[in-house]
């Protein structure tokens, strides 16, 4: 029962912990609108081409750089996710998007530096992360940012599996 002339208890804002919004939303991207996956997938193309451009003698080295991005964007991903989700009070928030991020960079892990080939695996990663084929649709039920990040590492390893098979047909 509300009384006339009463104000609303205020509640105070979670303060957002700084380091975990930063990696969270891979250094704002995912303050971009609209459809801000997109916007972080795009970056991960732009700093996959930059990297395979310095690294394109060597392709083994462009692997092993994106490897260990991965692995750090997972190692940081997953508890700046959790952390974002909790202050947030937003299961899966939309403007996380490291999860993004990874799944882009495994879709490319082993491709050629060719923009042909980054926008096939942009589209495929795109489109099969919106999808959510078994399994990523049951990884997404795992807690915090290991679901968040985990349903998009399976998207990713989907694209870059399509994305090599072509590779050997054509």
């Amino acid at each position: 029962m509300r009384i006339e002339g009463a104000t609303p208890p205020t509640v105070e804002p979670q303060q957002e912990t700084a380091w975990a919004f930063l990696v969270a939303t891979f250094f704002g991207a995912g303050r971009l609108k609209p459809a801000p996956g997109s916007w972080a997938s795009a970056a991960a193309v732009l700093l996959w081409a930059a990297f395979a451009w310095a690294f394109h003698p060597a392709p083994w080295l462009l692997a092993l750089a994106l490897g260990c991005g991965i692995t750090l964007a997972l190692v940081l991903g997953i508890p700046a996710a959790t952390i974002a989700e909790r202050e947030s009070g937003r299961h899966d928030p939309g403007f996380v998007v490291i999860d993004e991020v990874v799944g882009q960079w495994t879709s490319l892990l082993f491709c050629p530096f060719d923009w042909r080939y980054a926008l096939l695996a942009f589209v495929l990663f795109r489109a099969i992360d919106i999808i959510k084929p078994v399994p990523a649709r049951q990884l997404e039920r795992l807690p915090g940012g290991w679901g968040i990040l985990f349903d998009d590492v399976a998207a990713g390893l989907y694209a870059l599996g399509i994305v090599s098979l072509t590779r050997f047909w054509f």
